[in-house]
C-alpha cells in the first residue's frame, strides 16, 4: 500500500516516447490498445437510422425510461436478479462511457463525504490500475492510495488489510473484475467481503465491470448480485459497465452506471450541470444491444479462438498464460529484460506495439512497480494479425 504523488497518467503518451524515433522492424501491428476491432453488430445501423430525428433533442441527463429499463432488465437477468430489484428510477444512470462515469463519481463521492471524513478524504486503487482511477481522485483533492495487485493475492487488491484509520478517511474504492490488465475475476465470496468492509467504513465501492462480458468458462459474479445477496439492496455500491466491451460499441461512447439509488440520485443532480448527457439515438442502440445476447457469444467466441493461438504460440514459456476474463494478456517477461526492455525491442526487431506493464502501474511505498516485468497485449485484432503478432513476440523471446 501507497500514497501516491501525481501520477503519469497516460500510458499511451509514455509509450509513444519509448519508442519516437525508432522505425518498425517489420510492418506494424500495433496490439497496444484495447480497443475492440470485431464487427459493429448488424442491428446497429438500422436503429440508428429510425432514430436520426432525436438527434436535435436535449436528452435528459437521467436517460430515456426505455434506456434505463434496458440496463436495469439486462443487470437483472446477467446477475441472476428478482425482476423489478433495480429501481428504473434513480437506480440506473447513462454515461459517456465507462471511464466519464469513473471520473464524476469520484468527484461526487467526495463533494457528498463533506467533513464528514475529518482527514484528507482517501481513494482506494488497485495497482495497477486504469489511468481514470488515480486522475478522478487527484482532481478531487483526495489522496490515491496504490494497493498492489500482486500475482500472490490472484491479481487482486487486498483491500480490507489496509489500516483501520485509513479505512476510516476513504470514501471510495475503485475495484475491477475481471481487472485490466491481468484478467483476473474476483469470486463471490470476494467480492461480498469487499462490500462489507465498504459498509463497515463508510465508503463507497465502484465496481468497474467493462469486461464482465468477455470470460472463459463461467459467467464472473459481480458486484450487485453480491450485494443484493447480504442484504437485498445496493446501499453503498455503484457497478460500471459499457457497450465498449460487450458490444464492439468504443465509438459510442455508451455507459451506465447501476446501484445505490441514494448515491445516483445525487449524483445525477449534479451531474445535470456538469456532465454531457447520452444521445437518444445512441440509447436505442443501448436497448437494441442489451436484448441480444447473440452477437456478444459470438465476441467471446472469437476471443476464444485467439486465446487458443496464444496457448500454442507461447504456452511453453507462460504456464498462466489464458486468464478467465477480458481479452489481454499480462504476460511477465521479466526473464528477458522487463516490460521497457521487452516492448522496445519488439517494436524496432518485429513492429509489434504493446504496452510495457509499469506504465499501467506505479512505484508502491517498497519503491518496487508491480507492473515493471510485465507487457500488455490486447488480442482485440483478427485471429491472423493475432497470430503474426504473436509469433514475432515468440521470436524476439527465444
Amino acid at each position: 500500500m501507497s500514497s501516491c504523488a501525481p501520477l503519469p497518467l497516460s500510458p499511451f503518451q509514455r509509450l509513444g516516447r519509448l519508442i519516437a524515433g525508432v522505425e518498425p522492424g517489420l510492418s506494424p501491428i500495433d496490439v497496444s490498445v484495447g480497443e475492440p476491432r470485431h464487427a459493429v453488430p448488424d442491428f446497429v445501423g438500422p436503429v440508428l437510422s429510425a432514430a436520426l430525428a432525436d438527434f436535435v433533442r436535449y436528452p435528459p441527463i437521467k436517460g430515456t425510461p426505455a434506456f434505463r429499463a434496458a440496463v436495469a432488465g439486462w443487470a437483472e437477468r446477467r446477475f441472476d436478479l428478482p425482476g423489478g430489484t433495480i429501481d428504473r428510477d434513480d437506480g440506473v444512470l447513462p454515461l459517456n462511457g465507462s471511464r466519464e462515469g469513473l471520473f464524476h463519481a469520484t468527484l461526487t463521492a467526495v463533494r457528498l463525504a463533506g467533513d464528514s471524513k475529518s482527514q484528507r478524504p482517501a481513494i482506494l486503487l488497485p495497482n495497477p490500475f486504469y489511468a481514470v482511477y488515480a486522475a478522478a481522485a487527484e482532481a478531487a483533492g483526495a489522496e490515491p492510495v496504490l494497493v498492489a495487485a500482486s500475482r500472490d493475492d490472484g491479481f487482486l487488491p487486498r483491500f480490507e488489510d489496509l489500516p483501520a484509520d485509513l479505512l476510516a478517511r476513504t470514501v471510495a474504492a475503485f475495484h475491477a473484475s475481471p481487472a485490466n490488465p491481468q484478467g483476473a475475476v474476483a469470486d463471490l465470496g470476494r467480492l461480498e467481503g469487499l462490500v462489507r468492509l465498504a459498509r463497515e467504513h463508510g465508503f463507497l465501492l465502484f465496481s468497474d465491470e467493462c469486461y464482465s462480458e468477455i470470460w472463459r468458462g463461467r459467467a464472473p459474479d459481480g458486484v450487485l448480485n453480491a450485494a443484493f445477496g447480504i442484504s437485498g439492496d445496493f446501499s453503498g455500491i455503484v457497478a460500471f459497465n459499457s457497450l465498449s466491451k460487450r458490444s464492439n460499441l468504443a465509438g459510442a461512447r455508451c455507459g451506465f452506471a447501476i446501484g445505490d439509488p441514494v448515491f445516483l440520485k445525487a449524483w445525477a443532480a449534479l451531474r445535470n450541470v456538469t456532465a454531457p448527457q447520452v444521445p437518444m439515438p445512441i440509447q436505442a442502440v443501448a436497448v437494441a444491444a442489451l436484448a441480444d445476447e447473440q452477437h456478444v457469444a459470438e465476441n467471446r467466441r472469437l476471443y476464444d479462438l485467439k486465446y487458443a493461438a496464444a496457448q500454442e504460440i507461447l504456452g511453453d514459456r507462460f504456464p498462466d498464460l489464458v486468464p478467465p476474463g477480458g481479452f489481454f494478456l499480462w504476460l511477465d517477461v521479466g526473464r528477458w529484460g522487463g516490460g521497457e526492455v521487452v516492448t522496445a525491442r519488439l517494436w524496432k526487431d518485429r513492429g509489434v506495439k504493446v504496452v510495457p506493464g509499469g506504465y499501467l502501474s506505479a512505484n508502491g511505498a517498497d519503491g518496487v512497480n508491480p507492473g515493471a516485468d510485465f507487457i500488455r497485449i490486447a488480442m482485440v485484432e483478427s485471429l491472423e494479425t493475432s497470430r503474426e503478432a504473436l509469433s514475432r513476440l515468440s521470436e524476439v523471446l527465444s
